[in-house]
C-alpha cells in the first residue's frame, strides 16, 4: 500500500505536514509514504490518498491524530477506525464533475519526482515535437486546438506564437507570467507545486516553436513552495539531459532561468514585467513595438502565463481536434478557476467553457454556506466585475463573460451571499489598484484615488446627490486614458456594482444605511427587551464594556461606547441583538 499525502500550500496551512510526520513515526515503512501536491479540494485538506491494488481510498480532514488508525489499518485492513475520514460521495461529486487538462497530475504525481512525471507520458510531447514536427507545424497544432492565453486577455496562442517565430533575431526569449497577483487567486502557485514539469515542458515546447535559447519563469516571491519544487524540477530535467544543449540529441537547446518578482500587481501586464526582469522597476511600456518585436532586452520575446503552457504537452499529445472539441465557438478548451467566497466546496476547478456559472457555483461548488441566498459573484479579480444572481447562468466563455461587464480573468471566482455589502466589495477592489498602480499614468494614479475617496465616503454615510454619476464619469474617463489593463480595467468592479446594484449605492447616500449591514459606520445595535433573557452573556464578551444590565433582566447598549464589533450580535442566544 502506499499513502500519499497531499503537500500543497493549502494542505500544509492546515496542517499537512504535521500529518507526514506523524505518519512516519509509525511503523509504515518508510518508503511507502509520499507527498503529492493540491488535488483542488482545498476545503477537505490535510488530504491523505491510501492507493492500494483495487483503487484509492481517499481520507479527508486528516490530523496527526489520525495517524496510528491509518497505520493500523494498513497492517490489519481494519477499516473500522478510518471510516469517519474517507471523503463522502458528494464531495467526491467535486472532482468527477470536472474535465482536467492543465490539472491533470496535480494531486496525483509528486511534484519532486521527475520519474512520476514520465510515467504519465511527461516529455513525450517535447520528443514529439523536437524529432517529428518542425516549429511551423507545432504552431499549427496550437492554433488548431484554439488555445488562447489563460492569463486574462485571451489573445490566440498561436498568433503570439507565431510572431515571436517570425521576428529577425537569433536571439529571442520565451517568459512564463507567473505573477498571479489577484485576490483569491491560487491556479498558476497550484499547477507549479503540484506539476511543475508539466510547466517546463509547455514552455520547452514554446521556445521550440518561436525559436528560443532562453526561457524565464518569472513568479511570485510569495509562492516560496512553487519556487523551491520549480527549482528542483528544473534540476531534474538537467541532469536528464531534457533543459540544456542538444536536448534529445535533435541539436535544440534551452536553459532556464526563476526570477523571484517583488509581489507588484502591475507586474502581471507583460511589458511591466519585462521591465522588471531588466532590473528596472515594474511600469508598463507604450506599445508598439510588441514584445514578439521587442521584448526582453530588446529581443523578440513571448509571454504566457502559467495556466496556458500546462495546457500545450496535452494538446500536442491528443491533437488540437481534441481540445478544440471541448468548449464554445469562441473559446475552446478548459478553464481553471479558483473558488472561493461564500462557496460551500472552495477549491480549484477545472471545466469545459461552455459550462455556467450555476455549474461551477452549485453542482461543483455545492452552493452557499449556512444556507445563505447567492447574491453576486466577482469574476476576473480587481480587473474584473460582479456578475448578480439573476445571471448566474451566464455561459463561460470570453464573450458572454464580456457581455456581463466582468472579464474572465485568470480565473478568480468569488462567490459572494446576502450578507455581502457591492458597495464594500467595489470599495475592497479600488482600494487594491488605487494602491497597486505603478503612478507612470494620472488616470489610473489620480483616477482610482479620487475614486476610492468617493466609495469611502459613501460607505461612511457621507455621500452626497451626484456620487453615483460622478462615479460613473470618473470610470469611463480612466479606461479611456490609461495607459496599460490595470488602470483601463480598475473600474469594472465599480461599473458593475452600479448596473446591477444601483439600489444599495441609493440606500447607502440617500438613506444612510447598508442594507446587507455590513459598512460599520451605518451599523446599530440595540437590544430586544422583549427577547432579552439577561443571560450576560453579550456583556461578558463586549470589549468596550458598552452593555449594562442585571441577571435575568433585559441589558442595555450604549451607542456612544458601541465600537460596532458585532460580538454581542455573534454570541446571543436568543436572538434578542438587534442589527440595523
Amino acid at each position: 500500500m502506499r499513502i500519499v499525502i497531499g503537500q500543497g500550500s493549502c494542505g500544509i496551512a492546515a496542517g499537512a505536514e504535521k500529518v507526514r510526520k506523524a505518519l512516519l513515526a509509525t511503523d509504515i515503512p518508510v518508503e511507502n509514504i509520499s507527498i503529492t501536491g493540491c488535488i483542488g479540494m482545498c476545503y477537505l485538506e490535510p488530504i491523505v490518498d491510501l492507493y492500494e491494488d483495487d483503487g484509492v481510498t481517499r481520507l479527508v480532514r486528516v490530523t496527526e491524530k489520525d495517524a496510528s488508525a491509518i497505520a493500523d489499518y494498513v497492517r490489519t485492513g481494519d477499516i473500522s477506525k478510518i471510516e469517519k475520514l474517507i471523503v463522502s460521495a458528494e464531495d467526491s461529486e467535486f472532482l468527477r464533475k470536472q474535465t482536467r487538462i492543465a490539472l491533470r497530475n496535480c494531486g496525483i504525481i509528486n511534484p519532486e519526482a521527475i520519474g512520476e512525471y514520465i510515467e504519465k507520458d511527461g516529455y513525450k510531447a517535447l520528443r514529439k515535437c523536437l524529432t517529428e514536427l518542425t516549429p511551423d507545424e507545432v504552431i499549427g497544432v496550437i492554433k488548431t486546438s484554439g488555445l488562447s492565453g489563460r492569463g486574462g486577455a485571451g489573445f490566440p496562442t498561436w498568433f503570439k506564437w507565431n510572431a515571436a517565430r517570425k521576428s529577425e533575431g537569433d536571439e529571442k526569449y520565451l517568459i512564463c507570467n507567473a505573477d498571479e497577483g489577484d485576490p483569491g487567486a491560487f491556479m498558476d502557485r497550484a499547477v507549479i507545486e503540484s506539476d511543475p514539469h508539466n510547466l517546463i515542458e509547455g514552455m520547452l515546447i514554446g521556445a521550440y516553436a518561436i525559436g528560443a535559447k532562453h526561457a524565464v519563469v518569472y513568479v511570485r516571491a510569495e509562492y516560496p513552495l512553487a519556487i523551491r519544487r520549480l527549482k528542483k524540477a528544473i534540476e531534474q530535467a538537467k541532469a536528464e539531459g531534457i533543459i540544456g544543449e542538444n536536448i534529445f540529441g535533435t541539436g535544440f537547446s534551452c536553459d532556464f532561468m526563476i526570477k523571484a518578482g517583488a509581489g507588484a500587481f502591475v507586474c502581471g501586464e507583460e511589458t511591466a514585467l519585462i521591465e522588471s526582469l531588466e532590473g528596472h522597476r515594474g511600469m508598463p511600456r507604450l506599445k508598439p513595438p510588441f514584445p514578439a518585436q521587442s521584448g526582453f532586452w530588446h529581443k523578440p520575446s513571448n509571454i504566457n502565463n502559467v495556466e496556458t503552457f500546462a495546457n500545450v504537452a496535452w494538446i500536442i499529445n491528443n491533437g488540437g481536434e481534441a481540445f478544440a472539441a471541448m468548449g464554445t465557438e469562441g473559446s475552446k478548451g478548459t478553464k481553471v478557476f479558483a473558488v472561493t467566497g461564500k462557496v460551500k466546496r472552495s477549491g480549484l476547478v477545472e471545466i469545459p467553457m461552455g459550462k455556467t456559472l450555476r455549474d461551477v457555483i452549485f453542482d461543483i461548488g455545492g452552493g452557499i454556506k449556512s444556507g445563505k441566498a447567492f447574491k453576486a459573484v466577482q469574476m476576473g479579480g480587481p480587473s474584473g466585475g460582479c456578475i448578480p444572481a439573476e445571471l448566474i447562468d451566464t455561459v463561460i466563455d470570453y464573450k458572454a463573460l464580456g457581455a456581463t461587464g466582468a472579464i474572465m480573468g485568470s480565473g478568480g471566482m468569488v462567490v459572494m451571499d446576502e450578507d455581502t455589502c457591492m458597495v464594500g466589495m467595489a470599495k475592497f477592489f479600488l482600494d487594491f489598484t488605487a494602491k497597486e498602480s505603478c503612478g507612470k499614468c494620472i488616470h489610473c494614479r489620480i483616477g482610482t484615488k479620487r475614486m476610492l475617496e468617493m466609495l469611502e465616503r459613501i460607505t461612511k454615510g457621507e455621500g452626497k446627490e451626484g456620487d453615483i454619476e460622478l462615479l460613473e464619469e470618473l470610470c469611463y474617463s480612466i479606461k479611456d486614458g490609461a495607459l496599460c489593463g490595470l488602470g483601463q480595467t480598475a473600474p469594472n468592479p465599480v461599473l458593475t456594482t452600479i448596473r446591477y446594484f444601483r439600489d444599495e449605492y441609493e440606500a447607502h447616500i440617500k438613506e444612510h444605511r447598508c442594507p446587507a449591514g455590513e459598512c460599520t459606520e451605518l451599523i446599530s445595535y440595540s437590544v430586544i427587551e422583549d427577547k432579552c433573557r439577561g443571560c450576560t452573556l453579550c456583556a461578558k464578551n463586549c470589549p468596550v464594556n458598552a452593555i449594562s444590565g442585571e441577571v435575568k433582566k433585559p441589558h442595555v447598549i450604549d451607542k456612544d461606547k458601541c465600537v460596532k464589533c458585532g460580538k454581542c450580535f455573534s454570541v446571543c442566544r436568543f436572538g434578542a441583538v438587534r442589527k440595523a
